[in-house]
Formats: C-alpha cells, sequence, structure tokens
C-alpha cells in the first residue's frame, strides 16, 4: 500500500486522487450516524470544562468579557440547561452577571459613542451573551444599542477593531454581532434608526459575497436577522451548506483541513437560521466529524493562526496558547451537538 493507503500502485495523480476520494467516501457513508447517547456522552464532558474555563478567565480577567471564555461557553451552557443537562447554575449566573457588570462599567462610553476595547464585535458579542442568559433589556443595554446606532454610522456594516481570524476578521461577523444586539436590546425610541441601519445593511449583505467559511456563517446569519427575504437567506444557506467536505466538516479556508470551529459554526447556522433540520444528513454528518475529534478529556483542539496581540494567560481550558480558538470551537460544538437533542420541558 502507498503512502495514500489507496492502492499497492501508482496510477496517474488524479486517478489516485478520484479513487481515494471514493474509497473514504464510501468508509463515512458506512459508519454510523451518532445517536442521542454518544451526543449526550460528548456534551457531558464538555461542559465541566466550558465552566471551569469561564470561571478562569473571570478570575484572571477581573473587569474584561471575553467572547471566547464568557461568550460562547454562556451559549452553550443555558443551552444545555434547556436539553436537561445538568450544569452549575449558580456559575451560570455568575458569568451572565460578570457580563452585565462589564457592560455596565463602559455605560457613560457607550452614550457617547465611544464603546470599549474589541468595539463592536465585544459589544455585540456580550450582548448575545445576555440573550442567551435570559438577561432582560435595561438602562444599560440601551446604552449598548447607542453605542452600536453611532459607530460607524457612515458606513453600511460594522467592522472589527482588530484582526485575529477567524473570529475577529470578518465584517459578517462583526455585522451580524451588532444588529443582533440592536434587534434584541434596541428601544421603541431607538426603532425607527435601528430600522434604518437595519435596511442599509441588508442592502450590502445582498451585494456582497463571502470569501470563507466564517463568511459564510455570519453573512447568512446577518441576513436572517436583518429581515432579508426568504429566498436570499435560503440561498446563503445553500452556499454555506455546499462547502460541506467528504469527511463531514468544514474548513476556514479552502487550503486548510476540515476542523471543529468551522463546522460547528456552521452547523449551528444553518440549523438555528438556514432551516437545516439535525436530522438531516448534513447535520448528521457535520455531528460524526465533531464526535470523531473530541479529545478523550472532553476538549476539542483547534491551532490558531492568529498573531496574539495581547499577553497570554491560562484560563483553565486545554491546549495552552491554542486554548481560545479552542474554547470558541468548543463553545460551538457542544451547541451543535445540543441542539441534536430534544428540549426538556421544566417541571
Amino acid at each position: 500500500m502507498n503512502t495514500h493507503g489507496c492502492f499497492p500502485y501508482k496510477p496517474a495523480r488524479w486517478l489516485s486522487g478520484l479513487l481515494c476520494a471514493f474509497v473514504i467516501g464510501a468508509v463515512h457513508a458506512a459508519e454510523p450516524l451518532p445517536n442521542a447517547a454518544t451526543i449526550r456522552t460528548a456534551v457531558e464532558k464538555s461542559l465541566p470544562l466550558l465552566t471551569l474555563a469561564a470561571r478562569g478567565s473571570m478570575e484572571k480577567r477581573e473587569r474584561c468579557f471575553t467572547c471566547h471564555n464568557q461568550g460562547l461557553p454562556i451559549m452553550a451552557l443555558a443551552l444545555a440547561q434547556s436539553r436537561g443537562f445538568k450544569i452549575e447554575e449558580k456559575e451560570l449566573r455568575k458569568q451572565v452577571k460578570f457580563t452585565a457588570d462589564f457592560l455596565e462599567r463602559n455605560r457613560t462610553n457607550y452614550l457617547a459613542g465611544k464603546g470599549q476595547g474589541g468595539q463592536a464585535d465585544t459589544a455585540g458579542y456580550a450582548l448575545w451573551a445576555l440573550e442567551n442568559g435570559g438577561w432582560k433589556p435595561d438602562a444599560t443595554t440601551s446604552a449598548v444599542a447607542e453605542y452600536l446606532l453611532r459607530w460607524q454610522k457612515d458606513t453600511a456594516h460594522w467592522s472589527p477593531q482588530s484582526r485575529r481570524p477567524p473570529t475577529e476578521q470578518s465584517l459578517f461577523t462583526s455585522t451580524h454581532v451588532a444588529l443582533r444586539g440592536l434587534k434584541t436590546f434596541g428601544t421603541p425610541e431607538q426603532r425607527e434608526r435601528i430600522d434604518a441601519r437595519m435596511a442599509q445593511s441588508r442592502a450590502w449583505l445582498l451585494k456582497t459575497p463571502a470569501q470563507d467559511t466564517e463568511d459564510r456563517v455570519f453573512r447568512l446569519r446577518a441576513l436572517h436577522v436583518s429581515g432579508a427575504m426568504e429566498a436570499d437567506v435560503r440561498k446563503a444557506a445553500l452556499d454555506l451548506q455546499k462547502t460541506q467536505r467528504a469527511d463531514g466538516g468544514w474548513a476556514q479556508l479552502a487550503n486548510l483541513e476540515s476542523d471543529v470551529y468551522a463546522t460547528s459554526t456552521a452547523l449551528v447556522a444553518l440549523h438555528q437560521t438556514g432551516g437545516l433540520a439535525t436530522a438531516d444528513d448534513v447535520y448528521q454528518k457535520g455531528l460524526r466529524h465533531l464526535l470523531a475529534h473530541q479529545l478523550a478529556d472532553g476538549s476539542w483542539l483547534v491551532k490558531s493562526r492568529s498573531k496574539p496581540i495581547q499577553t497570554f494567560y491560562e484560563s483553565g481550558y486545554p491546549h495552552g496558547t491554542n486554548q481560545f480558538i479552542s474554547i470558541s470551537a468548543a463553545g460551538w460544538a457542544t451547541t451543535a451537538l445540543t441542539l441534536a437533542l430534544p428540549r426538556v420541558l421544566p417541571k
């Protein structure tokens, strides 16, 4: 057998690749799709690590909300609770309150249209975390909405302050979290301006093509939250769906291998905004990819491709200097897996 593990002879390169793809595809097709028990076990192994790392980040960065260690764990933990998983409920409430307090400390700046470090990305993700945590609109969320209306008001979209791919680079990501925050926490007094900003952004979204998976995921989300026509949302979902790889995963970039971050963000977006059922083969194959790459300790490893701009700190999630993209991936992966389980009615 040669180094590709397919055949003992060396056919033409294109034929070899075709045959390898056929064999690999056949192997994947023969593998059983995930069952509920397997999914529950994977989620149960992940939740303690998300909780530990969210707590660790809160203790190390006493006054600073982070999208990776607060925003995405809050999303996963709150959803898991709705599916009947036992979580540290007190810790979840602390994380949500920590996020609200972070925004409260910056309220004066928000009202002045100045924001905080991370600008629209941080403010938008923080509001999304509050939404997931069941936080009710208040004077602080109103102030953040005011900031989002004023920030970069002369453009049709929002832009990230820093470039740390994949989570902080895409114009579509920044635009989605800003629009989502405005839609969820905007006040009646702000509604006319919010509607105008939505329309402006929607026009930009419709004419601006996505370049990579992060773009495709958050362009789909932004079209949905901005109230685009169903046909346009459906087309964006199809554009994302058709980039799924033979291994069931998605890659951040066309020249990279499939990874858990790209795969889980794609699955969650396709289900929540693209109408893809979790029982669909596309979703199930994606889940299989996530399960296959979960490590024995319950974590997922994704290699960072960003240049660090802040001093590294240990939050408690595994994988050293790769831990921040890895916990982001874990938050999304846990969410994608949990969505495949039935909701549990409160007793």
